[in-house]
């Protein structure tokens, strides 16, 4: 059960962070939410696929970590293989909270979660200095959160965008793994291509003034790593 509460230099003085990646960090997770500003980043990595909340029928952009649920082929003994990780698992246990006082408009606080198994008094990187002040890793994580706010509130525009032109298909991927098992990947939604690169100029220009052309075509750039992740499947079952 997440217990989030709001950082501060009394209550937290002692606090620490584990940055270790790791099963018992919770890094064993299929996939993870991101968003279309950090699409240049991740498309080096991992497959960019979408997914439909089926109340809201809203739709988010996830990175594709594993092939199955529970499972992180990025994950290794020695931490994560890979040179970026997705801001939304980088930034835990901190959390972006909104704190209003009496008469002022509201402002983004950072907030933790203290039932992490991340949180420590004696392993990991200090939270705050003998002086109370923000040690560099508060400074940096309190900057990626900040990303994370940004990022999220543009999200509602891109989709209405892309809604609108219909630019998303669903996807399913059938796998012959080298054990011989047969498996399928479904659930999510791609780019489709012919109609992005079927686009009229008005609408073409359109996306690119609003920045919604970019991420579009990392996502369709992303989906050369479902190779890689296959491989990294059979590299796994073989181990």
């Amino acid at each position: 059960m997440t217990q989030h509460v709001l950082l501060n230099n009394i209550d937290h003085k002692d606090l620490r962070v584990i940055t270790d990646r790791s099963v018992a960090m919770g890094d064993a997770v299929m996939n993870c939410v991101t968003f279309p500003n950090e699409f240049r980043n991740l498309q080096a990595h991992y497959p960019i696929l979408f997914q439909k909340d089926t109340d809201s029928g809203s739709f988010q952009a996830i990175a594709l970590l594993g092939l199955e649920r529970g499972e992180n082929l990025f994950l290794t003994d020695k931490g994560w293989n890979a040179h970026y990780i997705p801001m939304v698992l980088e930034m835990q246990p901190f959390l972006i909270g909104t704190q209003q006082r009496p008469g002022e408009a509201p402002e983004q606080v950072v907030h933790i979660d203290m039932s992490s198994p991340r949180i420590s008094e004696t392993q990991g990187q200090p939270v705050f200095l003998p002086q109370g002040g923000n040690t560099p890793f508060l400074e940096y994580m309190a900057g990626l959160l900040e990303q994370v706010h940004i990022a999220a509130s543009a999200n509602a525009a891109f989709y209405q965008t892309v809604d609108e032109l219909g630019l998303l298909e669903p996807f399913a991927l059938d796998m012959e793994l080298k054990d011989g098992r047969k498996s399928r990947l479904s659930g999510f939604y791609t780019v489709n291509e012919e109609k992005l690169y079927g686009l009229e100029a008005a609408s073409l220009g359109a996306l690119n003034e609003k920045g919604f052309l970019q991420p579009l075509f990392m996502a369709v750039a992303s989906l050369s790593n479902l190779r890689d992740l296959i491989e990294r499947k059979n590299l796994r079952l073989q181990e």
